[in-house]
């Protein structure tokens, strides 16, 4: 099977440097629907802003779906505060030393930009000496430092920024010549490039699913309602492409797919999590099966819904998940195979 992964890889790219934190998503989401476009795939908006893409299968009667979502870890405005410098809260769960230091762009409502830096209040140590190591990460100790001429919060207003305007960390993408990609929000842009390469190949290889596929796209997974609404309505496997994460006590690798057998929603379907096991040893697809135990996806999120379908969850291994990750190019191109093998069994 060859998979095109310069197409993967340059998408992947693209949809990392454009923003696009939860509850603002439509520039990236724009993106990726003209890629369906690109391959006559028809496509369609949900009301709350998911995307869905089908290709037909042998048999219509029941659909497979497979979701990936395009919202990252960000932050909004949540203060102005009196010295000129911005307080955040948090869209997503991650730990403020992860994006201490980070450089930063503030988006207004109306839609001007300007950069920035996440610094605790007490970030020189030349001042505040043992304070700017021992001061606890929270939300009430870190701000953000314009790169404007400001000193006031009506300097600030002044610019046209307020409470609720959108923060966007710098994802620092960059693809190393050993086949590493290292960036923030390769969770999931790396899911959503996978799917991207799936549904390329299907296309441009005139190959038919045996039952028609949804690529579901969502915009709300990390603040945990994803795919709770909107999913195909004969839908009866749905499978999330979300990231793995490797780390002391997990089997998940960063060059290969990892089939998820529970994480902190509980165990996934074991008969479908059996078929993807057994597809990657007939294929002989570098995999692993790991276990989660801080961790929910779009499946989770639909079965909280209500949806009644059977459920797993596949992705490239990620290191460092919620702070600056890094995948390996095999390991998404394992999940792509493993979805192209999947969609027509």
């Amino acid at each position: 099977m060859n998979i095109d992964m310069k197409y993967v890889t340059d998408i992947l790219v693209n949809i990392l440097k454009t923003p696009s934190p939860s509850g603002n998503t439509k520039k990236v989401m724009d993106i990726v629907k003209g890629e369906f476009e690109k391959l006559d795939i028809p496509t369609y908006i949900t009301t709350k802003g998911a995307l869905v893409a089908t290709i037909k299968g042998e048999k219509d009667s029941k659909h497979r779906t497979l979701s990936g979502h395009v919202d990252t870890l960000g932050a909004m405005v949540k203060e102005v505060k009196s010295n000129g410098k911005l307080k955040l809260t948090q869209l997503g769960g991650y730990t403020w030393n992860s994006v201490e230091g980070e450089h930063c762009i503030i988006e207004t409502s109306d839609n001007k930009q300007y950069t920035g830096t996440i610094l605790i209040s007490k970030a020189s140590s030349h001042v505040y000496g043992r304070e700017a190591s021992s001061t606890e990460r929270k939300d009430t100790t870190m701000e953000v430092r314009i790169d404007e001429k400001v000193e006031s919060q009506e300097d600030v207003e002044k610019l046209g920024i307020n409470v609720g305007d959108f923060v966007y960390f710098d994802p620092r993408t960059i693809v190393t010549e050993s086949g590493f990609i290292k960036s923030r929000h390769l969770d999931d842009k790396a899911g959503v490039a996978a799917i991207l390469g799936m549904a390329k190949y299907i296309v441009e290889n005139n190959i038919t699913p045996r039952y028609t596929t949804n690529f579901f796209i969502s915009n709300y997974e990390e603040v945990g309602h994803g795919a709770s609404a909107s999913i195909p309505e004969k839908t009866f496997e749905f499978i999330a492409i979300d990231m793995a994460a490797p780390g002391e006590g997990q089997t998940s690798d960063e060059s290969k797919v990892t089939i998820c057998a529970k994480d902190s929603s509980g165990p996934y379907d074991f008969e479908l999590r059996k078929e993807l096991v057994d597809i990657c040893k007939e294929n002989e697809i570098d995999h692993s099966v790991d276990i989660y135990p801080y961790y929910g996806s779009d499946a989770s999120a639909a079965l909280r819904a209500g949806w009644e379908f059977k459920h797993g969850l596949i992705g490239p291994g990620v290191d460092a998940s919620h702070s600056h990750e890094r995948t390996h190019k095999d390991a998404i191109e394992n999940t792509v195979k493993l979805g192209i093998k999947y969609i027509i069994k």
